[in-house]
């Protein structure tokens, strides 16, 4: 496993050095004594040595379980990560899953903390143990900076990489972070822990030998959890790709730059993506969309939509592979065709209003619009396809998706008495302690208010400032549902308004500022809130066409339905 052998580096070189990436608001933990606030335990100076076995019970009596093995020693690897079943001297990442290395890996990368040594024109060479061969233990030299630190006591263990530089000696750039081991707090099993990635220093993500220059380039760090059976694996999203570093210093999976949190719960990680958007493999439809649960062992990917009855929204609602059709025919009935949920007569050239044209002969759509064709969870606004989401307030407690509003925790398991879910990932119950002031934990295992606590509230309903407050107040659901019960469902006693020299089209301000409507559909949704929840004021008539309009409408869709027969 050696390296490279000395590198010769030219005066321009040594001088070259870029600016920092960024500075996190997280902080270290400190105050656990040495002289550096990180402990008495250190690594001395190395390339890709491990510290000597450590004892697990001295910080957790009872061991650690880690993907279904209970782990009673670890080894603290220069290399920016802690592994269970022996050293790793390993410099340049592979890809999660490997085999035979269990590891909790805040940063993997080339890290070096050996003292540069400067010579004759240019030469360098590192002083200290190292350069390719794997050390074990070797003895703290208490650094300065450019070290690494641990510290364990009952309940806590936590790993310093301070100021570290990478392979080979170079100190032109720096990464600081920490990886904090705890007990849980609450309801926890026998080798449950708690795992916090910290990091304030991001400066570089590749060594020399891994194909970097500079600290950039090649194969960039990996940071995350591998149970080293090449199956089970958690990694953070962008390892091994450009800009790791700077996605760990300024993102997070808990809403502080520079921090991420997780939970081992029977050996199980609860990933970052937890409740993120996935694809079901096998399904289609919109029963192909899902939401990411890692409660199991690995991630799995839980159904939000069941099929539906099918509606015209170019959509797959009742998810057999097709869009606007039931049982192999068209949804709509002859003379008529699928517009955004709603089956409308064919519209004629100059019957649509201004700044409107009729296409296809089906649909009034903005002259922007024209020749913008979007896929079906979008739509044309403004000659730009937009989220069929943009503009939609979802009923409480939910969100929304391809149109769609529903309850993101809908078939996430969480370990019941344990965990809950919250916005689609599963999360420690609270106790009496946990609660920020002013709220109080409820018997669901979620932070209330305090005000609260003692409001029972009807279906549909939630709690705000002590009173029951419908689910529906301030929603916007998606075109062509209403919000009932807490829940957008379709209402099909919208009736379209069809566009004619003679209908006065309603305008931006008389619809309201960000509603979520199409300019271009063919209705009026006048919304207003009641003490119920939202009602809609609809428009539930049309002006008749002259008869002429009517008989032309009428022949045009015979026409098309004659073509249609000839063409089959």
């Amino acid at each position: 496993m050696r390296k490279k052998g000395i590198h010769v580096i030219g005066l321009a070189s040594i001088f070259l050095c870029l600016p920092s990436l960024t500075k996190a608001q997280t902080r270290l933990l400190t105050g656990l004594g040495g002289p550096l606030g990180f402990g008495n335990e250190c690594l001395g100076q190395n390339d890709d040595g491990s510290s000597l076995a450590i004892d697990v019970a001295r910080a957790f009596p009872e061991g650690l379980n880690f993907f279904g093995t209970v782990h009673r020693q670890l080894f603290v690897n220069t290399n920016g990560n802690i592994t269970f079943a022996g050293p790793l001297p390993t410099y340049t990442p592979d890809p999660f899953p490997v085999a035979n290395r269990p590891m909790i890996a805040p940063f993997w990368a080339d890290v070096d903390t050996r003292r540069e040594m400067r010579g004759l024109f240019g030469f360098r060479s590192c002083e200290g143990p190292g350069d390719g061969e794997a050390v074990m233990g070797p003895p703290c030299d208490r650094p300065p900076e450019n070290g690494i630190w641990w510290h364990l006591r009952d309940g806590l263990a936590v790993f310093t990489w301070d100021r570290v530089g990478y392979f080979r000696c170079n100190w032109d750039k720096r990464m600081t972070f920490q990886l904090i081991l705890s007990r849980p707090s609450g309801c926890y099993a026998p080798g449950d822990f708690d795992v916090e990635f910290r990091y304030t220093r991001c400066e570089w993500e590749t060594g020399d030998a891994s194909g970097g220059k500079g600290g950039f380039g090649g194969t960039q760090a990996q940071a995350g959890f591998d149970a080293g059976n090449r199956r089970d694996y958690v990694m953070i999203e962008g390892s091994r790709m450009d800009g790791i570093a700077r996605r760990l210093c300024t993102m997070s999976n808990v809403g502080i730059p520079g921090t991420w949190r997780f939970q081992i719960r029977n050996g199980r990680v609860i990933c970052p993506d937890a409740g993120a958007p996935c694809t079901i493999p096998g399904r289609v439809g919109l029963c192909a969309q899902g939401v990411t649960q890692c409660v199991g062992m690995g991630r799995e990917c839980v159904p939000q939509f069941e099929p539906q009855p099918e509606r015209c929204d170019n959509l797959d609602n009742d998810c057999d592979g097709n869009v606007d059709e039931s049982d192999g025919q068209p949804l709509c009935p002859v003379g008529e065709g699928c517009v955004r949920g709603m089956c409308v007569g064919y519209c004629l050239e100059g019957g649509c209003p201004e700044g409107y044209t009729c296409r296809d002969g089906v649909e009034c759509v903005e002259n922007a619009c024209l020749k913008v064709r979007c896929e079906g969870n979008q739509r044309c606004r403004g000659g730009r396809c937009v989220d069929a989401c943009e503009g939609v307030i979802c009923p409480y407690g939910q969100t929304c998706r391809l149109g769609r509003c529903f309850d993101p925790c809908n078939n996430v398991r969480c370990d019941e008495g344990c965990s809950v879910c919250v916005e689609g990932r599963c999360t420690i119950a609270c106790t009496q302690m946990s609660c920020p002031a002013g709220q109080v934990c409820s018997s669901s295992g979620r932070c209330i208010e305090a005000a609260c606590e003692r409001v029972e509230c009807p279906p549909g309903t939630h709690c705000e400032g002590g009173r029951c407050v419908d689910n529906c107040e301030g929603a916007r659901c998606p075109e062509g549902e209403i919000c009932r019960m807490g829940q957008c469902v379709f209402d099909p006693t919208q009736t379209p308004i069809h566009p004619d020299a003679h209908v006065e089209w309603p305008d931006a301000a008389s619809l309201g500022a960000d509603t979520g409507i199409d300019a271009g559909s063919r209705r009026q949704n006048l919304g207003r809130q009641s003490a119920t929840g939202c009602e809609c004021q609809l428009m539930r008539g049309r002006k008749p066409l002259p008869s002429l309009l009517g008989f032309l409408i009428a022949l045009l869709a015979f026409f098309r339905v004659a073509k249609r027969s000839f063409l089959g």
